[in-house]
């Protein structure tokens, strides 16, 4: 079965908000811990991750109730990333299939915008993200095969 999950992006204090919310939830964080920018290869055709933005976090998983996980990254400005108020979280989805990602990605981006195709990633994923046509951001990370 498919999951959902809110994720979060940050300036540059994902480390501190999300331990603010692990004070308040409770619990441990999931797959992996803390993944920073340093311990990830850079995508291809984007320029190295500069020093100062190394231990920013990358990816970040804390469960909150029932089955529901909060993540998170910080979104500097030095990788072109412009974080507002109502553009820094996006609804999260692991469809069941690659076919069925395609097709709701279609569905939502249609009338709205494509941020990123939906690819292959280097941590094994097919992932893609878009707006809708009411401005709502979803994010794709289908990790069936």
């Amino acid at each position: 079965m498919g999951k959902i999950s809110t994720y979060l992006n940050f300036r540059r204090n994902t480390e501190e908000a999300f331990n603010y919310y692990k004070s308040v939830f409770g619990g441990e964080f999931s797959g992996g811990g803390i993944g920073r920018f340093g311990d990830f290869p850079p995508a291809e055709g984007t320029p190295a991750v500069a020093d100062e933005d190394k231990n920013l976090v990358m990816h970040i998983e804390l469960p909150i109730l029932g089955e529901h996980i909060l993540m998170g990254s910080d979104a500097p400005e030095s990788m072109r990333h412009k974080v507002n108020i109502g553009n820094n979280f996006y609804i999260a989805l692991d469809p069941d299939s690659r076919e069925e990602t395609k097709r709701i990605f279609n569905a939502l981006s249609e009338g709205g915008k494509v941020e990123m195709e939906l690819q292959d990633m280097f941590w094994g994923a097919y992932f893609g993200t878009c707006t809708d046509k009411f401005g709502i951001q979803w994010m794709f990370n289908c990790t069936a095969k």
